[in-house]
């Protein structure tokens, strides 16, 4: 079997060269354990931190051992209660082809409810990182001007079409027209706004937000995160998840002082990781679920196939190249 370690630690934009390809022999299965065979593997910003060494909220991945990421697996062989051959299972798992496991931490998934991958993005962390972030920290009112940067992508389309739900006007920030056009075609976003081809997002920002932002729902950071908190309303609310624009940076980037506008509108700025919120995952899976099977949350993935693929997908996301959910097929 085949799994994915990690080579180097990358500087700036990872490259293929930071992860390395090991044969393995198979392992097998003791009493208490399960073999299981990757189906679907999520590939996600968040993991460029862990590449880097010091504290973190979570350990750093260690140097020639395999990266780990939200997977869903098969059940090839089973001697744990609980769980049989041919079931599938969600959770945090190595980059592995096959590999053997006790079942902490693991959840079975139903493919005859929901379409295994949306256990990766709508219906698994994704979703719930949006839906904690915006509802709890963000807390919006129906008529109120709601923003979201990194909006084509795996939590920001889903952040905006919940907000829409709440009764919010919504905003999104993307890339690109295409993605600008699929916010406000598919997702019902009220305006978008292509960061590439605007000169002055402080005025882009004001423009398609004329009563200005009382919810931010910020994945990016940087000079559009700047251009944001100019626009910020009294008792405004900027929920932080994440800041992909600054992951890959060799030095500390400088960029305006926030202080003084938190204080001017009594400002909420609070960062999180969904993780806070474990013991509500109960309450708001049925509730995603049910709006995805109403048909009112739209679930976007960009499906990249053959598990030799996986580092290049994760090296596409910091160039754009995903709509929607990033995920590698086996």
């Amino acid at each position: 079997m085949k799994t994915i370690q990690l080579n180097s630690r990358p500087v700036g934009i990872p490259k293929l060269s930071d992860f390395k390809f090991v044969s393995e022999e198979q392992e097998k299965i003791a009493d208490g354990e399960m073999l299981l065979k990757a189906s679907y593997i999520s590939v996600d910003p968040y993991l460029r931190g862990r590449m880097m060494e010091g504290k973190s909220y979570i350990e750093p991945f260690e140097l020639n051992k395999a990266i780990s990421s939200g997977m869903i697996a098969e059940v090839m062989e089973s001697k744990l209660n609980g769980f049989s051959k041919g079931d599938f299972v969600s959770g945090m798992l190595a980059w592995k082809e096959v590999q053997v496991s006790n079942g902490e931490g693991l959840l079975k998934v139903d493919a005859q409810k929901a379409a295994l991958s949306s256990y990766l993005g709508v219906l698994g962390m994704t979703g719930l990182t949006a839906y904690f972030g915006l509802l709890e920290i963000g807390k919006p009112k129906a008529g109120e001007t709601v923003v979201v940067s990194g909006a084509a992508g795996a939590v920001g389309g889903i952040v905006g079409q919940i907000a829409k739900l709440k009764g919010c006007r919504v905003v999104g920030i993307a890339g690109s027209d295409e993605k600008v056009n699929q916010l406000v075609s598919e997702f019902g976003f009220d305006a978008a706004i292509n960061y590439n081809t605007s000169e002055n997002m402080t005025q882009a920002i004001a423009e398609a937000c004329p009563n200005g932002v009382d919810v931010y729902f910020d994945n990016v950071g940087g000079e559009i995160s700047d251009g944001v908190m100019m626009n910020v309303n009294r008792f405004a609310r900027i929920i932080v998840c994440g800041a992909i624009s600054m992951y890959n940076a060799t030095s500390v980037p400088m960029g305006p002082r926030v202080q003084p506008i938190l204080i001017k509108n009594s400002v909420l700025m609070q960062g999180f990781i969904v993780s806070n919120y474990m013991e509500k995952f109960g309450e708001a899976i049925p509730q995603l679920a049910k709006w995805l099977q109403e048909g009112k949350l739209t679930s976007t993935e960009t499906i990249v196939k053959g598990f030799e693929n996986t580092p290049q997908a994760f090296i596409d996301l910091f160039e754009g190249k995903n709509k929607g959910k990033m995920i590698v097929k086996i």
